[in-house]
């Protein structure tokens, strides 16, 4: 990648924007300084696209088959062996406020009801019941999550694992305008604030003392993943295969599909393996960027990484991943954030690879469809881990887009009497005002649409297949009446000849 000098005039913002972070007394030195070199890397214009045609594809050396890694060893002591070597760091910055929750997502009900954090700790728990080892799970939160995890994490004291936060840098939202950080224009609140993605994950590892600890305790890899994919468990074959062959970083890449043609992929560049995002993409190599056929594979930020390896670089200031702008707006005023990505810092380390995984292990929850999915009978649930059910034929999950009116977690909860059976789904569209009642079944593909003013109610038992179902306020006499490929009866009219909301069944 390509580095540029500062010009005079942005030398002078960066002048301006030291003396102004000096006096933040809300965060530390380390703090200062790495916003500092972020935003100066940042002015500088270090060049963020790729040379088209120096783009190679990795081969089966760069991005491993995870079929073609040796089996875990039988041996019950040269497992122990293997996970006395491992950490697990989920990534606990994000609050679950896009699913209508508050607090850190990662406490948010996924099943049975227990939290994303509930199965993570019983996951490890089991590990270190079963091998006699000591696997410890890090959280890495951030200034938003903090309090709350640490009271969270109190009713897990009698586990049979160690647990340990930090927090990863808190950096201030520079404002357009001026370039000068929002707190020093009187803005005192969290909003002035933000967590500079989790490619802070490295310094702040260091800066909180934890990696030094680590690396005095013997432990030499750590399992990064976010919190909320219930798909990112401990692998011992992925682990032994980076033991034996020294590398220092390893990426879960799984094969791409329509719905994941943003994400990230991995190239061979000048060398060496390199993350390769959208944002990175020249215009006129967007749609190329976006194929299947060309990109076949893309970034689960699963990721593996030596500890000794993340100490050497992050004491040598060697980590300058592609910085990530991000504009936001605060009570008004226009503000830029800049963040990183830790899986950008790959091409940074020795022996890097990826391993091309099953899909099984992205299943992470961003949405309440999303929760629909790992709620319904298409996953069972044993000792902490969610496991596809083998009764389902098709490979792939079946596509599910709900309607805003399921988007808080409270919501979707309340219009389900209970989550339908899906084994045999293909795709579910919901829209407007509908409810399931309980013992539901959707097979095939299904859309289920209530039209404005009117509310549809799926009887208990109902099972619907392959079907396009309609709900709507008739304008000729004001009832609601509905379409299922055909005209239905018109149900629900008051006396006054208005649609009464609530009792239009399917």
């Amino acid at each position: 990648m390509a580095t540029a000098t500062l010009s005079s005039a942005d030398a002078e913002k960066i002048n301006n924007l030291k003396s102004d972070v000096a006096s933040l007394t809300q965060i530390s030195e380390n703090e200062k300084s790495g916003f500092i070199n972020l935003v100066a890397r940042y002015l500088s214009g270090e060049a963020q696209h790729v040379e088209w045609s120096k783009i190679q594809t990795p081969t089966d050396k760069v991005v491993v088959p995870y079929d073609t890694l040796s089996p875990v060893p039988e041996d019950a002591a040269e497992t122990k062996k293997l996970l006395d070597k491992l950490v697990v760091l989920k990534l606990n910055g994000g609050l679950g406020t896009t699913m209508g929750c508050t607090g850190p997502k990662s406490v948010i009900e996924v099943r049975n009801g227990m939290t994303f954090l509930d199965l993570i700790v019983i996951q490890i728990e089991s590990l270190n019941k079963k091998y006699g080892c000591s696997v410890p799970l890090l959280l890495m939160n951030s200034f938003n999550t903090h309090d709350d995890t640490s009271k969270i994490i109190e009713k897990y004291a009698k586990s049979n694992i160690e647990i340990h936060t930090f927090n990863q840098s808190q950096y201030p939202r520079l404002v357009v305008e001026d370039f000068k950080p929002l707190p020093s224009k009187g803005n005192t609140g969290k909003d002035a604030w933000y967590p500079p993605g989790h490619g802070d994950v490295f310094p702040s590892l260091k800066n909180s003392g934890k990696l030094d600890a680590l690396l005095s305790k013997g432990k030499e890899y750590v399992f990064v993943a976010n919190s909320d994919n219930l798909g990112a468990i401990v692998d011992l074959k992925i682990l032994k295969h980076l033991i034996n062959n020294k590398n220092e970083y390893c990426m879960e890449v799984t094969p791409k599909t329509l719905a994941d043609v943003k994400g990230g992929t991995l190239i061979s560049y000048e060398g060496k393996v390199q993350l390769l995002e959208i944002a990175q993409v020249p215009d006129e190599h967007v749609n190329e960027f976006k194929s299947i056929e060309k990109f076949k594979i893309f970034n689960t930020n699963n990721l593996w990484i030596n500890l000794q390896a993340i100490n050497r670089l992050v004491q040598a200031d060697s980590l300058k991943m592609e910085i990530i702008p991000n504009p936001k707006e605060v009570d008004g005023i226009k503000v830029l954030q800049l963040e990183t990505a830790a899986g950008a810092a790959i091409r940074f380390f020795d022996h890097a690879i990826g391993i091309n995984v099953p899909r099984s292990r992205f299943l992470p929850v961003k949405a309440t469809s999303d929760l629909l999915l790992v709620q319904s009978d298409l996953y069972t649930l044993n000792d902490g881990f969610v496991t596809r059910n083998p009764a389902r034929a098709n490979p792939a999950n079946p596509s599910i887009d709900l309607g805003p009116e399921f988007k808080k977690v409270s919501n979707f909860l309340s219009r389900f009497k209970s989550i339908p059976s899906i084994i045999e789904l293909d795709s579910l569209k919901v829209t407007g005002d509908v409810w399931f009642g309980a013992g539901v079944t959707l097979k095939g593909k299904v859309t289920i649409t209530a039209k404005s003013g009117a509310k549809l109610e799926i009887p208990d038992g109902k099972v619907i297949e392959n079907k396009n179902k309609t709900a709507f306020v008739n304008p000729q006499c004001g009832s609601i009446a509905e379409t299922s490929q055909r005209r239905a009866c018109v149900v629900g009219v008051s006396a006054r000849g208005n649609a009464r909301r609530g009792k239009t069944a399917y």
